[in-house]
């Protein structure tokens, strides 16, 4: 038997997922994981560090790390790879001046060898305010079709933490995902 399979028995008993929250500082990382959470996001204040969330979705026992987007702490990102079975990239749609260094700092992400089995969801988040790119203008300003997505299963989903719309969406698809590939029934 080989080690994949029996990751994949090991996961099925547990059916527990690590997913990784992470995208430039102000994107909404932490407001979204709050909202899917039920939890207030009148009050959030930026992320130094990390956040662990564990929530009960659709049968899986989701373990969310939700990590700081500043620039100072993007260095410290590496850290928290390991394992990872799925990564929510948070974009602040509103935000057209940053797309070059979000669709860079994603490139940079997505050529890490720790993340080469996870799959990748991009929340177009912000589509509350007014003038925000959609999911279909972000994924061509992130140049998803031209680096690192032709064998990774990826996802582009517009969403709102503010009012919820699209998440769960988003992490219906994640769940979805990482289950076809890791759990066997």
């Amino acid at each position: 038997m080989g080690l994949l399979s029996i990751l994949k028995k090991v996961k099925q008993k547990e059916r527990e997922v690590r997913i990784l929250v992470l995208g430039l500082d102000n994107a909404g990382k932490s407001c979204v994981i709050k909202k899917l959470c039920g939890e207030d996001i009148s009050k959030v204040e930026p992320t130094l560090g990390f956040n662990i969330k564990t929530l009960e979705y659709g049968g899986y026992k989701l373990n969310i790390w939700d990590v700081g987007g500043q620039q100072t702490i993007r260095a410290y990102w590496r850290n928290y790879f390991e394992r990872t079975d799925g990564l929510i990239w948070v974009v602040d749609s509103a935000d057209k001046v940053r797309t070059q260094s979000c669709k860079d700092e994603l490139k940079k992400l997505l050529m890490q060898e720790k993340l080469a089995g996870a799959c990748v969801l991009i929340l177009a988040n912000k589509q509350d305010l007014e003038g925000s790119l959609s999911g279909e203008e972000l994924s061509l300003r992130l140049g998803l079709n031209a680096f690192h997505f032709n064998n990774r299963h990826h996802f582009v989903q517009a969403c709102s933490a503010v009012t919820g719309q699209g998440l769960k969406e988003g992490i219906d698809w994640i769940v979805q995902d990482i289950s076809n590939r890791i759990f066997m029934y």
